[in-house]
């Protein structure tokens, strides 16, 4: 009788394993599968995004259109979060190249150079990759591209500096290429307050602003609210005739006071004009509470460097940054905290109201775990998979949300 009970047992523990062996089997199966829809999706639907730094990023690396430059900084490179190859990996179809103009120019002068300099990088990479790259002027264009294989670049100007006072560089801008302004950037400008300056010059929009905005609806540019002040995005709500995006921004939900993210207010009203919100992946913007503790920790270590006499550049300073960043090493958000912002503003203002924005080659390498550079869209949607979210919602994140805002710009301007 002994002898059964153990058989028994044994056999039961038998059947245990198996049952739990063919459930990790199965669970692993379930996650190949999230891994493997989430890739098929990445390279069957346009993906775009809002916000990629890489003219800038060339600029300050010396950038020429030979073709070992070609090769070494657009094509295929180990530096930055963007090439050629990576993003044909990541299905990134249309990434915004932003035409940064900093604030300084505000004061020097030669913004408008400064723009057109960037602007002739991507027309130069276009022209000269023709089998890689072309222009993205409209949705309808960038759909052709998509079919022949070619990765679309448009572009948005980041500040509205490069304007000056002359309405019709507006104009100018959009011959140029340009599909969108972030209206201002660190500083007020002519146009509007931005959320970094305390000075609230105008209080929202200047006089000139509200007609850069007009004229913005009327030519066929999309209106760009990232960077700007409270006060700015309620006026421009109040005046524009189509909706507007935020190409770059975040929630503020989870980075309390932080002006620079959209709190839940601007959403729904965002929401209500059928703007979208890009979701940025600065860590700095996903994560209130991270990005304080880097940011003390760079406080700490400035505080070394002066308490010692160093100079950053040094030998001495260098290692010293080096120990200090041993001990106390730079913390990233999560793939998983992308996700929960584009919960919060899919809860706020619904699905249609919600997109890509990363600032890849702009915010550094404070990116997410999963989500360090353009070959790695995939992990996001794989995310988005498991919460639950359609292949049709994840159609209106990649790209038809955006593409909705642009052809309504298009079709008030009358480019439809």
């Amino acid at each position: 009788m002994k002898l059964i009970k153990l058989n028994l047992f044994v056999a039961v523990v038998v059947l245990f394993g198996a049952c739990n062996g063919q459930k990790d089997k199965n669970e692993a199966q379930v996650e190949m599968n999230y891994a493997e829809k989430a890739d098929s999706l990445a390279h069957h639907l346009i993906i775009t995004d809002g916000h990629i730094d890489l003219p800038y990023a060339l600029q300050h690396k010396g950038f020429n259109l030979s073709d070992d430059h070609l090769q070494k900084m657009v094509i295929s490179t180990d530096s930055g979060n963007f090439d050629f190859e990576r993003a044909k990996q990541g299905g990134l179809d249309a990434p915004f190249m932003s035409i940064y103009v900093a604030a300084t120019f505000q004061d020097s002068g030669g913004a408008k150079e400064e723009a057109d300099t960037l602007i002739s990088y991507i027309h130069g990479i276009i022209n000269s990759l023709p089998d890689k790259f072309a222009p993205g002027r409209s949705p309808q264009e960038i759909e052709e591209n998509f079919k022949k294989g070619l990765i679309s670049l448009p572009m948005g100007l980041e500040n509205g500096a490069p304007i000056g006072d002359d309405l019709s560089n507006v104009k100018y801008f959009f011959d140029k290429g340009i599909r969108y302004i972030t209206l201002t950037h660190s500083k007020d400008n002519q146009i509007c307050d931005s959320s970094y300056d305390t000075a609230r010059t105008w209080n929202g929009l200047s006089p000139f602003g509200v007609e850069v905005v007009k004229e913005m609806n009327r030519v066929g540019i999309m209106v760009d609210v990232s960077h700007l002040s409270d006060s700015t995005f309620y006026d421009i709500m109040k005046i524009t005739q189509v909706p507007v995006i935020a190409s770059h921004s975040s929630c503020r939900h989870f980075t309390p006071g932080w002006e620079r993210n959209m709190s839940d207010d601007m959403i729904k009203v965002l929401g209500e004009r059928g703007g979208v919100l890009q979701i940025n992946l600065g860590t700095s913007f996903l994560d209130g509470d991270i990005g304080k503790i880097n940011k003390d920790n760079e406080v700490k270590m400035e505080a070394l460097l002066t308490e010692k006499g160093l100079e950053a550049t040094s030998i001495e300073g260098k290692k010293l940054i080096a120990d200090f960043k041993k001990e106390n090493p730079e913390l990233f958000s999560t793939l998983q905290r992308v996700a929960d912002h584009i919960d919060n503003v899919v809860e706020i203002a619904g699905i249609d109201h919600v997109g890509i924005g990363t600032d890849f080659d702009g915010v550094d390498n404070a990116l997410p775990e999963g989500l360090k550079d353009v070959s790695q869209y995939p992990n996001l949607i794989e995310e988005l998979l498991k919460r639950g979210y359609s292949e049709g919602d994840i159609e209106k994140i990649c790209y038809k949300n955006v593409w909705r805002v642009w052809n309504e710009v298009q079709k008030v301007a009358g480019l439809l």
